[in-house]
């Protein structure tokens, strides 16, 4: 082994405390000189590359991207509105979707619109970028109107034939032959017999509008008549200044006056009670400014007889007129009148001095003695009704009552 060999084995940081030794590989290495260092030259500046110009509509940055030219863009004709791609448009709609319903199309791209939001000629309506001609879409079809044959199918003249009628029911209602007999009033007996208070013949009828023999044994039973036994008609002697039905602005309705207190007592008389004013009607009007004889009753029969369509009950009045009365006019008043385009029944009047005249009618129309009175040039400035049927006012005093006894009967 060399001696330099030894060296290097001896210190082996030898190669970098001496920069300048090299080491050559042979049998002998023999010791470099030291070659002289050369020259520190001061670095040079290194300046940075120049910027690139920048292209228009590019971001400002130190990485420059170019701009991806688009391909050509084939101009597509637009599609009808509401429809979309490859579909027909459908056939019960018309014009524009609302905004936000479904199927709306995507917005224009912000370079594919103008400033009015309508797309710009030559752009595709596609969002993904698709041209036109991309895919081609299905031609429009129009769906049939499934109404359409059917109207169609039935002209709107056509008429469906007309069904038969079949003979008339036979028979006769029994409420009304239950009213024509007296035994109650059509209303009661409706009540009557849908409660199953009425036998035809023994047999039990529950059903309204039932119809019957006339001549049919018909019964009713001991609940209806304990029901008619607790109607009650009462007389009242009205002063002016209240009405017989409904309540007028200004007026108080005659019912007002059966109280306790304005009750005339007779012997035999029930006690008053106030669930007898329940059912009350008046059977027959009497003006606001006329006084006399006003009946209220919650009996059928009792209404029946004295306003029923055939009743021939007599109304007797007291009449004090002024005025002339042209020439013939009291043969008028009995006969000869027309109210409301209606002949009137004949009537017994007779005058009981130069201002009264007596009046007995057998028909109840709307103030009818005075029209009548007019017609023959007379005005009345005072009636009375003393009589009705065979019940007198007789001596019942001005805004009181009574109850009709059971031996009265109009």
């Amino acid at each position: 082994m060399s001696d330099q060999g030894k060296d290097g084995q001896g210190d082996p940081w030898a190669r970098w405390r001496k920069p300048a030794e090299s080491v050559t590989t042979g049998d002998s290495a023999l010791p470099k000189a030291e070659a002289p260092a050369p020259a520190v030259e001061p670095a040079a500046t290194v300046e940075p590359p120049a910027a690139p110009e920048k292209l228009p509509g590019e971001p400002l940055g130190t990485l420059s991207v170019r701009k991806r030219v688009p391909a050509a863009k084939v101009e597509k004709t637009p599609a009808p509105r509401g429809a979309k791609e490859g579909r027909a448009p459908s056939a019960g709609f018309k014009g524009d979707r609302k905004p936000g319903t479904a199927g709306r199309s995507a917005p224009p791209r912000r370079d594919d619109a103008k400033s009015d939001g309508r797309p710009v000629a030559g752009k595709t309506d596609d969002p993904w970028g698709r041209s036109a001609g991309a895919k081609p879409s299905r031609p429009a079809v129009e769906r049939e109107n499934p109404w359409a044959k059917k109207a169609a199918a039935v002209p709107p003249a056509a008429k469906l034939p007309e069904t038969p009628k079949g003979p008339p029911p036979e028979g006769v209602r029994l409420s009304k032959v239950m009213s024509e007999r007296g035994l109650c009033s059509r209303r009661e007996a409706d009540l009557w017999i849908e409660r199953g208070w009425v036998f035809v013949d023994g047999e039990q009828v529950s059903e309204l509008g039932s119809r019957i023999d006339p001549v049919a044994k018909i019964e009713i039973s001991t609940e209806a008549k304990k029901d008619q036994a607790k109607a009650v008609t009462i007389l009242i002697h009205k002063p002016v200044g209240y009405v017989s039905s409904q309540p007028e602005p200004g007026c108080i309705p005659a019912v007002t006056l059966i109280t306790p207190e304005a009750q005339v007592v007779q012997s035999g008389d029930p006690e008053f009670k106030p669930w007898m004013l329940r059912g009350l009607a008046p059977a027959g009007r009497l003006d606001v400014d006329s006084t006399g004889l006003l009946v209220l009753t919650s009996d059928g029969r009792v209404a029946k007889k004295l306003i029923g369509e055939d009743s021939d009950a007599e109304k007797e009045y007291l009449v004090r007129v002024s005025g002339e009365m042209i020439q013939g006019g009291l043969d008028l008043l009995r006969h000869g009148l027309e109210l409301d385009g209606k002949p009137l029944r004949q009537a017994w009047v007779k005058q009981l001095n130069e201002d009264q005249l007596h009046f007995i009618l057998k028909e109840g129309k709307k103030r009818q003695i005075r029209r009548m009175c007019e017609l023959v040039g007379l005005k009345v400035i005072g009636l009375k009704r003393v009589r009705i049927g065979r019940i007198r006012l007789g001596d019942l005093p001005m805004g009181r009552w009574r109850f009709l006894r059971a031996d009265e009967a109009f």
